[in-house]
């Protein structure tokens, strides 16, 4: 019995190290996929935060949960499954959906920077809205669901580019590192975004408290920074959209040995690091995303007209056809 025991032992001994080897590649996988995520990431912190512009701010935080759950669900309910058969039956679809995801990017990316130099659809949008904002709860239901839906799309970018990082592990491995990454990444973007939105009502209280006077111009100073950071991360937002829309598109071309554009970015970067020896890597990091956000630029601008003049009709002649009023 004493031998049995002992035997049933060394069999839970090594049941454990492999379940925790199994845990510490899950965990590496995840540590890999979300650091691949990030420019992504850092697009979807940066555009959320323009969905509570103009609410009361006893509203800011309970609109930002609300668009937190539907991101959440976004990926667990719909995009991981999706994304697990994909990885399943059609592999090969994987790289062209990056890519047209990608694209997407590109194509935001673009509109941000046409609309800022040339504002005209924004006017235009504000005046097809104008009547939805005399119903508070209307515009708030409204404003909320549009934010899902952009959120869905950055989620499928998010979610496709995990599973991109993990295409030879095992099924359980792939729906772990999927949904540990997508539920850590939403509570990290919407927690940032929550600290965002308040941060100007905490500077307020803080101004107009009774404490020390550093802790008073702390307040001051968060009240008047806000909207320069808001601005800020705008920018950078759209930045990240560029880098990382080319970046997916350049190594999409590879996949389909379209390697010239991706090779000739290297050779710059890498000839950027070495003209300066103390900041190489630095250097030819910035080079890269700088030729992937040209790379994005370009593909951007030149899907602008596209969008305006072939999609956007089409979708909007199709769109009676399949959502007829109730």
């Amino acid at each position: 019995m004493s031998t049995g025991l002992i035997a049933l032992l060394d069999d839970v001994a090594a049941l454990a190290k492999v379940a925790a080897a199994s845990l510490d590649d899950v965990a590496a996988q995840a540590g890999r996929a979300g650091v691949k995520a990030a420019g992504v990431v850092i697009d979807d912190a940066a555009v959320t935060p323009r969905y509570v512009v103009g609410f009361a701010a006893s509203r800011e935080l309970p609109i930002v949960w609300r668009i937190a759950l539907g991101s959440l669900r976004n990926k667990l309910v719909f995009l991981l499954p999706a994304a697990l058969a994909l990885s399943l039956f059609a592999p090969w679809a994987i790289t062209p959906l990056l890519m047209l995801g990608g694209a997407f990017l590109c194509y935001e990316g673009a509109e941000k920077i046409y609309e800022a130099l040339w504002p005209h659809a924004a006017h235009a949008h504000e005046a097809k809205t104008g009547a939805a904002r005399q119903d508070p709860a209307a515009f708030e239901r409204a404003r909320i669901a549009s934010a899902i839906q952009t959120d869905f799309i950055l989620s499928a970018e998010i979610m496709a580019l995990i599973l991109s990082t993990v295409p030879d592990a095992s099924f359980w491995t792939q729906a772990a590192v999927l949904a540990l990454v997508g539920t850590g990444i939403t509570i990290g973007v919407y927690g940032v975004v929550a600290l965002l939105v308040k941060a100007d009502d905490a500077g307020v209280a803080l101004a107009a408290g009774g404490g020390p006077a550093p802790i008073r111009a702390l307040g001051r100073g968060l009240v008047v920074g806000m909207p320069v950071l808001l601005r800020l991360l705008g920018l950078v937002g759209t930045a990240a959209m560029l880098w990382v829309g080319g970046g997916i598109l350049l190594h999409g071309l590879e996949e389909y040995g379209i390697t010239a554009p991706g090779h000739l970015l290297h050779e710059a970067a890498a000839a950027a690091g070495r003209a300066v020896p103390a900041l190489d890597l630095a250097v030819a990091w910035l080079v890269g995303a700088l030729g992937s956000a040209a790379m994005g630029l370009v593909v951007g601008a030149a899907l602008i007209p596209a969008v305006e003049h072939l999609i956007a009709p089409l979708a909007r002649r199709l769109r009676p056809a399949t959502m007829q009023p109730a």
